[in-house]
């Protein structure tokens, strides 16, 4: 064998045999590293080893996964009930939004099933144990190991044996077997790949740390993410102490669940209703203010928009959104002004989803509409007025996903009328004392709303 250099992209991957300022395939600029790989000489391909001959799909035998739950049941609606024996989870984030806080916990309820290994290669023993103390951690059967190369750590848990493993990050993990740094794609690719063998061979449940990019994606190769089997996003603002634990990608559950945290001084604590706790501050009577039906997973939840609608003093007007989409609110503006006639041209528009919470669901279209409308005529929104349907660019009011859902949860809360598409009137259960309108133009909604 025989080693040569190359220049690898620490975002995608990709590999030259020449440096480059921009990477031709992502865009990256400054992103590749360069390495060093080793290459069988002459190039021959090893001899593939035996393995089980196929079968016909009805002679697989299928048995039924025992899902292990943590006690948190936001975590555990997560990962779709609970952790299944030999699964492979990344969880990433932004620094501090509290991913070693949130697994540090979950480690302690798992020793109660089980032995726990948590790797730290990035803090010492020490500061693990620190933390520890401050969140009350102190289970017996939670192993702690201050270790980055992979070969220890493999040695480690072969001999302990654990039902779970914490790798806390995978970024700082390296092998021997390459002479690149830690960090580097090909470092993340080779260890993730050892790990997962591990995995799934030991039946031993892995959790990955995953470190992010200044774009918010997981960092090292796109790769990673198709290795392992659910892909958990740790979302949350530095101005508000709510977290929220995002699946986007599933093979044991379902996909787009959400858990809601707040963070406290003792930790993480899970929110079994996040609707309240959203419109726990609300204010009464302020024009802009509407509350919207949003569905996340199979979970309804009540979420305040907030639009503030006024004259510009420049030439071009300002469009700013948090926690939705500037091109949908954009879009909705121009429907706004074309068919319900309002005048927002030279108005700067601002919206923001109260809370820190980002809605990606067509459904909250009407609440955005309303919110601008009341904020631009200054007249409120009654407070015990939910909304939610899908507005299309002719102005119509689109018929959207579980309205059953969305009309028990505000119910529950206290809403007594709700506009909805009117194509969703249909076979829904009316609860007492919940007045329904459906209606199926924007224009329309706006006449129930303020005429």
């Amino acid at each position: 064998m025989k080693q040569k250099t190359v220049y690898s992209c620490q975002q995608c991957g990709l590999q030259s045999p020449k440096w480059l300022g921009r990477c031709p395939d992502c865009g990256q600029w400054g992103g590749l590293v360069e390495e060093t790989v080793a290459v069988t000489k002459g190039g021959k391909a090893l001899p593939a080893a035996a393995g089980a001959p196929p079968l016909r799909l009805h002679e697989v035998s299928v048995v039924g996964e025992e899902r292990r739950p943590s006690g948190c049941g936001e975590f555990d609606r997560v990962l779709g009930g609970g952790t299944v024996p030999g699964s492979f989870i990344l969880i990433g984030g932004d620094p501090g939004i509290g991913k070693s806080t949130l697994l540090l916990q979950a480690a302690e309820r798992w020793a109660a099933l089980g032995p726990v290994l948590y790797v730290t290669a990035e803090e010492s023993a020490r500061q693990v144990k620190l933390r520890a103390e401050r969140l009350g951690v102190g289970a017996g059967d939670l192993f702690l190991l201050a270790e980055n190369a992979l070969e220890a750590i493999l040695e480690r848990v072969r001999d302990l044996k654990p039902a779970f493993l914490v790798i806390d990050s995978i970024q700082t993990v390296f092998t021997g077997g390459l002479e690149s740094a830690p960090g580097s794609v090909s470092q993340v690719r080779e260890c993730a790949g050892k790990l997962m063998q591990l995995a799934k061979g030991e039946g031993v449940a892995t959790f990955l740390v995953g470190h992010v990019t200044k774009d918010g994606a997981i960092a090292g190769p796109r790769m990673l993410e198709h290795m392992v089997d659910t892909v958990l996003y740790f979302e949350g603002d530095a101005g508000h102490p709510y977290r929220i634990l995002r699946a986007v990608k599933n093979r044991f559950g379902s996909t787009n669940e959400i858990g809601v945290f707040e963070m406290k001084d003792v930790g993480l604590a899970e929110v079994p209703n996040p609707s309240e706790l959203f419109l726990a501050e609300r204010p009464q009577d302020a024009a802009g203010s509407v509350v919207v039906a949003s569905i996340e997973g199979t979970r309804p939840i009540l979420v305040e928009l907030q639009a503030l609608v006024s004259g510009t003093a420049f030439g071009n007007p300002r469009r700013t959104a948090m926690g939705i989409d500037a091109n949908r609110v954009s879009l909705l503006v121009a429907v706004l002004e074309k068919k319900v006639g309002y005048t927002l041209l030279a108005q700067d528009i601002f919206l923001n989803v109260a809370g820190g919470v980002k809605l990606n669901e067509p459904a909250v279209d009407l609440g955005v509409v309303a919110a601008l409308a009341s904020s631009h005529l200054n007249r409120p929104v009654a407070a015990r007025t939910v909304l939610f349907g899908e507005v299309g660019l002719a102005g119509e009011v689109r018929a959207v996903s579980r309205p059953e859902l969305r009309v028990k949860e505000a119910a529950r809360l206290g809403f007594d009328r709700c506009l909805l598409p009117a194509g969703n009137l249909k076979n829904l259960d009316r609860p007492n004392g919940m007045q329904l309108l459906g209606v199926k133009t924007a224009d329309e909604a706006m006449a129930h709303l303020f005429e």
